[in-house]
């Protein structure tokens, strides 16, 4: 697996709730991943076939450092049994949220920016209700790195489409 391939796997979990795919701590940081959590990363993507739906490279470079900085609090919602839930959760729910994302990405106007947050918080706001109860501190963790990411993104961006787009969604689901 490459790494511009796990990325994608770490930003498109976040975008749909999936901290337990999103939080992969450092070496220096924190221990391993519990197994369940280490599914939840290398699968979640495959669980999740979009075939419209982009994540921008600025995006992905945010959330990954939004990630890599989380506290350790923020670590130990990362359980077996959250990241277990999860990966029940997408396996069943998986092929209508990308079918929903694809749907929202094509019709959403703009640039790529404005499609994905449209896109993206849509179908989060619209699936978040239904995610197990177990994985409610990872959803928490995932509303962090989304917020933290909207923000940094609203305040950077060098287009104001963009920048427009990012702070319209910061607040989150």
């Amino acid at each position: 697996m490459t790494l511009s391939r796990t990325v994608q796997h770490t930003v498109l979990a976040a975008a749909l709730l999936s901290a337990s795919a999103l939080a992969f701590p450092s070496s220096a940081q924190a221990a391993p991943l519990p197994p369940a959590c280490q599914e939840a990363l290398l699968t979640t993507l495959d669980k999740f076939p979009v075939t419209d739906f982009t994540v921008p490279d600025k995006v992905q470079n945010a959330m990954v450092v939004e990630v890599m900085n989380l506290s350790e609090a923020d670590q130990q919602a990362i359980t077996q049994e959250a990241c277990a839930a999860w990966n029940n959760w997408a396996t069943k729910n998986g092929q209508a949220v990308a079918t929903d994302l694809d749907t929202r990405y094509r019709n959403a106007a703009g640039p790529v920016c404005n499609k994905f947050t449209t896109s993206a918080i849509g179908t989060i706001k619209k699936y978040a209700p239904s995610v197990p109860a177990q994985t409610r501190e990872l959803e928490k963790v995932a509303k962090k790195v989304w917020q933290n990411t909207m923000q940094k993104l609203s305040v950077e961006a060098t287009d104001a489409d963009c920048s427009k787009a990012y702070n319209g969604v910061k607040a989150g689901w």
